[in-house]
């Protein structure tokens, strides 16, 4: 119920127009002079007040300014007998909602009294939704600035409007300063993606998704982002801007870099405990001069681990020289390794240094060591036992500091054994050995090489491949990686080469790596670490129908199987002997 305070001197008067009101449903409340009126009003709150203007001391308008200043919200109506517009004005000018003339009917005062309360409801509703619409406003200022993503909001020229805290804290304090600027001017340098995104918005209404931008600020430095910008929609036609949102992914971009350089090692990439301890164990040796033998399937990155050796060692800026010991015929391999000088051979046409005496300060890797002849195993003995040598036709001896590596594949013990290696070679090159894992028994690092290996190439074909489908890369997983990493390693670069997508599908992959082997019941081998307990029937079974299959697929040429399967040209001939493959018209390979 509305209430109304009355202000009249006038006994019958103040009676009367009480009754008007209360008779119109008004809850009604009278004072006869100034001083009522001023406890009333202190007291209570009142809709309307109704006063004469002339009271006994005081006027009607002095009681309109202490309304005005106690209780502005209420409306007053003044009343006196003798109008002027000198009197009008000046109430109208103090606030006065109307003013009545003596004498006033009781459908008069009824009417101007409905038309207060009805404005004095409309004030109190502006003036209601005025205070939520600047809570509304201060919590929105307040979420503004303490969101976490950096925010910038451009008007439709493209004009900074607004920075955030958070995107002031980011891109540098002074940038507050920009509000009102072009967002080129904010957004230049490395930076200019930003500026490209909100005019792409500005113009065409769409949102960027999400783009990173890595740039070098002055007070913060190396700073990594991703933004997206979205169009401000004022329901017009047009754009009413646009908002750039930032967030700082810095400390997760370091975070993974940390993350991936403690699952690489000297170019090698792997985070099994196979893989960990093999890098613990090159660390352990590297400073040291003892001999290393390294063991491991072709393909698992014997070279890698022998240039680890060298380059984390004090030799690291002496040479590193490599010499493949099985691709070479005796007399060839045996100049290669000692040098010889002139005359000492037909073609011998002037002296030449050999892999050892180049290899002086630094390291020698010997590769496929299983290979080389029992004339040669003696000879090389003989540097291992006193670090000298003679070249090929010369007896003057040649002293030499260099660091003996030498890597195989082969069962070393089992050609001890059949008369085809040297033990006393055997145990001077097996001072310190490491045994690499085959890639299928290492299976969680097969994504990270992926990454690693889809890095490499995306630099090489100029191309943005993300990554691999879900599909593709479980094929991967369950594929048994018989040429292990190198196989890999030309799996991913046919799939580069033949997809033109975002990401590598599994019709990108070579046709072999869907022919999963069947899995047998009565033989599921223990996973190493990360490997699926898919279990593969014989791998060895397996590995024996894809090298027949490649030579097939070949005409027997094995220089092209080789090519295919992923492994050096002397290790499948070794895969031929072991499996005993005859080329079914009985002619030679």
């Amino acid at each position: 119920m509305h209430t109304i305070l009355i202000v009249e001197d006038e006994a019958v008067l103040r009676l009367t127009f009480a009754r008007f009101l209360e008779e119109a449903g008004y809850a009604v409340e009278s004072a006869e002079n100034y001083h009522d009126a001023v406890a009333f009003v202190e007291r209570d709150h009142f809709d309307v007040v109704v006063t004469d203007i002339v009271l006994g001391g005081e006027t009607g308008i002095d009681i309109l300014r202490h309304i005005r200043e106690k209780s502005p919200e209420t409306m007053v109506i003044m009343i006196t007998g003798e109008p002027s517009v000198e009197t009008a004005t000046e109430a109208v000018r103090l606030g006065a909602f109307d003013y009545l003339s003596k004498p006033v009917t009781g459908e008069a005062l009824k009417r101007v009294v409905r038309m207060a309360v009805d404005r004095a409801g409309l004030l109190a509703e502006r003036d209601d939704y005025a205070a939520r619409m600047d809570a509304y406003r201060r919590e929105l200022e307040a979420l503004f600035h303490t969101v976490k993503e950096g925010i910038v909001t451009v008007d439709a020229n493209g004009n900074v409007r607004q920075i955030n805290a958070a995107a002031a804290q980011m891109l540098g304090e002074d940038v507050r300063e920009m509000a009102g600027t072009a967002a080129t001017a904010l957004f230049c340098g490395a930076l200019q993606k930003a500026t490209e995104a909100l005019q792409h918005t500005l113009e065409t209404r769409n949102e960027v998704a999400e783009f990173h931008v890595e740039v070098t600020l002055p007070r913060s430095g190396e700073k990594v982002f991703v933004m997206s910008t979205t169009p401000l929609d004022t329901g017009g036609k047009a754009a009413g801007g646009a908002v750039l949102v930032l967030r700082d992914l810095t400390r997760i971009s370091r975070l993974e870099k940390q993350l991936a350089s403690s699952h690489q090692y000297q170019n090698m990439v792997g985070k099994s405990s196979r893989m960990a301890e093999v890098f613990n164990l090159i660390e352990n040796v590297a400073e040291t001069d003892s001999t290393v033998l390294i063991y491991g399937e072709s393909g698992t990155g014997k070279e890698l681990v022998a240039a680890a050796l060298h380059y984390t060692s004090h030799r690291s800026n002496g040479p590193f020289i490599k010499v493949n010991c099985a691709a070479l015929a005796e007399d060839i391999l045996e100049s290669e390794l000692f040098g010889h000088v002139k005359g000492s051979f037909t073609g011998a046409v002037k002296d030449r240094v050999g892999r050892f005496e180049a290899a002086n300060g630094g390291t020698i890797l010997l590769d496929e060591i299983g290979d080389i002849s029992p004339r040669l195993q003696l000879r090389l003995l003989r540097v291992l036992q006193e670090r000298e040598f003679e070249r090929v036709g010369d007896t003057r001896p040649i002293q030499v500091d260099v660091r003996i590596v030498a890597s195989t594949n082969q069962n070393l013990v089992q050609k001890i054994e059949e008369n085809h290696f040297r033990e006393d070679l055997y145990y001077r090159l097996n001072v310190v050995r490491i045994e690499l894992p085959a890639l299928r028994e290492r299976r969680a690092d097969i994504p990270l090489l992926i990454d690693h290996l889809c890095k490499k190439f995306n630099g090489i074909f100029k191309k943005e491949i993300t990554g691999l489908s879900s599909q593709a890369l479980e094929m991967l997983m369950h594929y048994p990686w018989f040429g292990n990493i190198r196989e890999l390693e030309n799996c991913l670069e046919r799939a580069f080469i033949v997809c033109h997508d975002a990401i590598i599908l599994p019709e990108h992959l070579p046709p072999e790596i869907g022919k999963r082997p069947q899995r047998s019941p009565a033989h599921t081998p223990t996973p190493h670490d990360g490997e699926s307990s898919l279990g593969y029937a014989r791998p060895e079974d397996n590995e024996r129908m894809r090298v027949l299959e490649a030579l097939e697929r070949t005409d027997w040429n094995v220089a092209k199987s080789a090519r295919i399967l992923g492994v050096a040209r002397n290790t499948l001939y070794q895969r031929i002997r072991t499996y005993k493959l005859t080329r079914p018209n009985g002619k030679g390979y």
